[in-house]
């Protein structure tokens, strides 16, 4: 009996119908598109969503520093590719904490209008003639004071005494205060008639002379102003991504330092992908067990404690070291990551939102 043949859709080449796949592209022979195959080939192909998935997750959770070690070891196909893992977790983390970031930026919004309106709200002239009153008074009570001081009086004679006085009685006026609490007023004026914004950006205190990366504050500011703090929020919590493009190989290099002996910096950069991993698997969890029930955050503490006891296990079972070097070696790392990166690495995000906001 002669078998037939099917022809490939993909390749277009002729094999027996008994295959059920094409021997040449590997496609299957019927592969009819259903709304649940092209999901699964979507999760499949760019996240290597797989039997290897489940086979890494449980010993990352349980056993630290595992499945780093049987990779870097040659264990390259049982295991989730440590950079589609991470990518994998870090969409459901950012998914996830995209809710508590607009909650935050809906909040941040309410607060930015409650305190323009109620600066609006002062009464600036009662303010200045209350300066001024405090001016007055704090002249008097030091000109009394110089008269019954007889120390001062036997020092200073009574012409300069006189040029003390006419220094300490001029007349501080509304405009000679220092202190402005009329911008705001000015500034939605000088916007509700379209002024230029050279105009604008002197009311919140740019000056000609400043320098550019002073006047492009002032101009991002206004911005904010404008908006009233809509979306700077969200653009910082956008940078978080990009910020842990360059974060997670700088971990890679200071591990690097600390175990300078143990491989290749890329044997350094697997163990970072598995640990980071790990991390936006605890912090999702965090997330969202607190949508379904508030957590104390004596709880949500000791979670995120627990992490740095797993990065010691993880190092101590990686590295092949013991256990007390294996700590100290932790807590430098942890110390160093914590104390110095994050904190620069925090600032160049907050100035990126506000830069590009």
């Amino acid at each position: 009996m002669d078998k037939k043949d099917t022809i490939c859709k993909n390749c277009e080449r002729s094999f027996q119908e008994e295959y059920d796949f094409c021997p040449y592209c590997g496609q299957k022979s019927k592969d009819d598109l259903t709304i649940g195959l092209l999901f699964y080939n979507t999760i499949s192909n760019y996240f290597s969503f797989d039997a290897r998935f489940f086979k890494s997750f449980i010993p990352l959770m349980t056993r630290p520093g595992y499945i780093a070690r049987r990779f870097v070891e040659g264990k390259r196909l049982l295991f989730l590719h440590p950079a589609q893992f991470y990518l994998f977790i870090s969409v459901i983390f950012f998914f996830l904490f995209s809710f508590i970031a607009r909650k935050q930026q809906l909040d941040f919004n309410k607060s930015m209008e409650k305190g323009i309106e109620s600066v609006k709200l002062i009464d600036t002239s009662k303010i200045n003639e209350k300066i001024h009153v405090m001016d007055s008074t704090l002249v008097k009570n030091l000109k009394e004071q110089m008269e019954k001081n007889e120390s001062i009086k036997e020092s200073i004679d009574d012409e300069q005494i006189k040029s003390l006085d006419s220094i300490m009685t001029l007349n501080v006026n509304k405009e000679d205060n220092p202190i402005n609490f009329n911008f705001t007023k000015k500034l939605d004026s000088l916007i509700e008639v379209d002024a230029p914004e050279e105009e604008q950006l002197k009311a919140i205190g740019m000056k000609d002379s400043s320098s550019k990366f002073s006047k492009r504050i002032h101009k991002q500011l206004l911005k904010i102003y404008k908006q009233r703090g809509g979306g700077i929020i969200q653009a910082f919590y956008d940078s978080i991504p990009i910020a842990m493009f360059f974060l997670l190989p700088i971990f890679a290099f200071i591990l690097k330092i600390f175990f300078y002996k143990r491989g290749r910096f890329s044997h350094h950069l697997v163990f970072s992908f598995y640990y980071f991993s790990f991390l936006f698997t605890v912090f999702s969890i965090i997330i969202g067990v607190n949508f379904i029930w508030d957590i104390p955050n004596w709880i949500d503490f000791l979670v995120v404690l627990s992490t740095f006891f797993y990065l010691f296990l993880a190092i101590k079972h990686f590295y092949q070291q013991g256990y007390i070097l294996s700590f100290i070696k932790s807590g430098f790392v942890s110390f160093f990551y914590l104390s110095f990166v994050i904190p620069l690495a925090f600032i160049f995000m907050v100035l990126a939102a506000l830069m590009f906001y």
